[in-house]
């Protein structure tokens, strides 16, 4: 199995970027990329999974994440729309990609000592690969997202 890597997002990956996209009973989870690169500023981060130079997977640092969501401590990162493409997904990219995500946060976001998400909960498949990469369920449910209850979980960094 070959190594995945993790890097900001920069202008030379917009055109696969552009690309990527999510099954459709997926994106009530994620949203379009669309959606998500109009989001994108100084304080929400566009990251990429790369497996060689192909982009498999996309996902949001969101900085201010613990500003904006009371369940989260005021310092910590928020990890959003995190997907792997349709095309890539059942590789094992995902489950990867967030054994490898520690490691990247420790280095690209030194200041920040945990990290918060929040995943649906008909998304079971989703939360057990987050708790497999090393996010704990706080067993609190954020009720604010568009699809639904979503389990709140972090990951000390």
């Amino acid at each position: 199995m070959k190594e995945i890597d993790i890097q900001g997002m920069t202008p030379a990956h917009l055109p696969q970027v552009a690309e990527l996209s999510v099954a459709t009973e997926q994106v009530k989870f994620v949203g379009t990329m669309e959606e998500l690169l109009v989001n994108i500023d100084d304080k929400l981060h566009p990251h990429v999974i790369l497996d060689g130079n192909t982009v498999v997977g996309f996902f949001l640092i969101d900085t201010q994440y613990g500003h904006r969501y009371d369940f989260a401590h005021p310092e910590a990162l928020g990890l959003r729309a995190f997907f792997i493409d349709h095309h890539h997904q059942g590789k094992g990219y995902a489950k990867r990609a967030v054994l490898a995500l520690k490691a990247f946060l420790l280095s690209a976001y030194p200041g920040f000592d945990q990290i918060y998400l929040t995943v649906n909960c008909k998304n079971p498949a989703a939360r057990h690969c987050y708790q497999q990469g090393g996010f704990i369920d706080t067993h609190e449910l954020y009720l604010g997202g568009a699809a639904g209850p979503q389990h709140i979980m972090r990951m000390v960094l």
